[in-house]
Order: structure tokens, then C-alpha cells, then sequence
């Protein structure tokens, strides 16, 4: 982006403002005039702004240089096209400015919508009814049969060690661990291993239990109740549902109070969608 290319007619048509520094300099303040048409800071501002941040790290002098250079060639270029704002480009300038006016109207109406008394609403509704969480620490040996897990649970029944057996047995990827599989909650596991650790008590083995992934011998270690979180352990997440909230409800009175008419799908063609050739009529 910021590689400059010589252009003769740009530097030919380009009257550059050699401004001392007591002159205006606000958004306002002409930096060059192109064939009549004036680029101002405010221009150079909002093009930096929208630049990534590898770009925006550069030192001042050499990002504003790059910039203008930019905004010089494309002004040169667009002039070329006169007045005739093609139809696709003039449907793109509707939609930006559409996507950021609303933008801008929804920064002014969240101003001030995250208060403690909102974040601590949500967190009450989201965490306040909540019963303790059971997490399960569990160790398991995989194989492919029934059989070869009967065999093991007999093995250990006698006495066997069931890290030693899953770090020579277990084809699953926590076998070399011993087959630990560390803390997890509900939802964490397939239903059957789940199902299978809840009803068992700490220190037992389970009998061969089947998943998708083949026969599972399983070891509870041990259980632990997980308590509710912290307000500010969740803070940012509890934040940006009080904006979400506030996002929906007020839009949501917007269209309820608007004149909204649509056109009856069966009177559309939904495939003229991905058809960009209808732009160019």
C-alpha cells in the first residue's frame, strides 16, 4: 500500500501546501489540491485509522508521506472517471455509508449503557440461579474390543496398575500420559463415557464401556465441585452481553415503530443474489 509509484501527471497537477505551523491544523487544513480538489488531514486521518496495525506502527513522517502519496494517485485516477459513478460503485457508497451511520449512531446510544448495576443484572441471570458444577478427573485405557477391555478390567481387578497397563495397552492419545485425561465438566465428553463416570464413585473402575472411538476402561480419580465464577473473572463477557442486551432491545423498538414493507419471496429470485453481472445494468 505504501510503496510510492512515480506518476508525472500526478506530480504535474499536484499544488502541495507548504503550510507553517501556526496555520490551521485541524481536520480541516488543506495538506494538497489536486486539479482543484483538496485533500485535507481529516482525509489523511480516516485513511490511517482504517490501515493495519504493521502499517500504523511506522513512524509518523513515513506513514504520512505513504498516505498522501495513496490519496494523491487515486484522486488522479477517479478523476478520469468524470461524473459517471458506476451503478456497483454507487450501490458499495450506499452500503458504507448505511453500515457507518449506524455504526456511529450505536456508539452514541451505548455511551454509558454498561453499569454496574446492568453487569451485575446479567451476571445474576446468567450465574445467580446456577447449581454448583461437578468436574470429573478421570484416567481411561482405549482398545478396539469388548474383549480386550474385559481383559483389562480382570487384570486390574487382580491388582494391576492402571497407568503401567495404559501406557502399554491404550491406543488413544492420552495413553502414554497413563491414560489421564485431567479436570472436565458435563458437555466435555461423549454421552457414554459421561453418562458412565457420573454414576461412579472415586477411586473405582468401570466396566467396558463403547463410543464412537472403540471400548473405554475407565478410572475416576477423583470429583470437585466448580462454583460459580467471579463478577470479574467473566467481566468482559458479562459487558459485551449488557451491550448486546441494549443493542437488541433497542433495535428491536427501532423496527417495531418503523414502516417496513417487503417484497413476497415468491416474487423474487433469490439466485440473482450471486449474480454480479446485475450490476453492471
Amino acid at each position: 500500500m505504501l510503496k510510492r509509484t512515480s506518476f508525472l501527471a500526478t506530480v504535474a497537477a499536484t499544488t502541495l501546501l507548504a503550510l507553517p505551523l501556526s496555520a490551521e491544523s485541524g481536520a480541516d487544513q488543506v495538506i494538497a489540491t489536486v486539479n482543484g480538489t483538496d485533500i485535507t488531514m481529516g482525509h489523511m486521518i480516516v485513511v490511517r485509522s482504517s490501515l493495519p496495525d504493521q502499517y500504523r506502527d511506522l513512524p509518523d513522517e513515513v506513514l504520512f508521506k505513504g498516505i498522501l502519496d495513496q490519496v494523491i494517485q487515486q484522486t488522479v485516477l477517479a478523476e478520469q472517471e468524470g461524473d459517471n459513478i458506476p451503478n456497483r460503485v454507487r450501490l458499495a457508497l450506499e452500503n458504507e455509508k448505511r453500515a457507518m451511520m449506524a455504526a456511529e449512531h450505536m456508539d452514541k446510544m451505548l455511551a454509558g449503557a454498561v453499569t454496574e448495576e446492568a453487569v451485575k443484572a446479567v451476571y445474576d441471570e446468567t450465574y445467580g440461579g446456577a447449581a454448583p458444577e461437578k468436574e470429573f478427573d478421570a484416567s481411561h485405557i482405549l482398545v478396539e474390543t469388548e474383549e480386550e477391555a474385559k481383559a483389562l478390567v480382570s487384570e486390574l481387578e487382580g491388582g494391576a496398575d492402571f497407568a503401567e497397563l495404559a501406557k502399554v495397552k491404550s491406543t488413544g492419545p492420552s495413553g502414554p500420559r497413563g491414560g489421564a485425561l485431567g479436570w472436565f465438566g458435563t458437555g466435555q465428553m461423549v454421552p457414554a463415557f459421561e453418562n458412565a463416570v457420573k454414576d461412579m464413585e472415586a477411586g473405582a473402575i468401570s466396566a467396558p464401556v463403547q463410543t464412537q472411538f472403540g471400548w473405554h476402561v475407565i478410572k475416576l480419580n477423583e470429583t470437585r465441585t466448580k462454583d460459580a465464577p467471579k463478577v470479574e473473572d467473566v467481566r468482559e463477557e458479562l459487558e459485551q452481553q449488557v451491550r448486546m442486551n441494549v443493542v437488541d432491545a433497542y433495535i428491536e423498538k427501532l423496527t417495531a415503530a418503523a414502516t417496513v414493507s417487503r417484497t413476497a419471496m415468491d416474487k423474487i429470485d433469490t439466485s440473482n443474489l450471486k449474480d454480479l453481472t446485475l450490476l453492471e445494468k
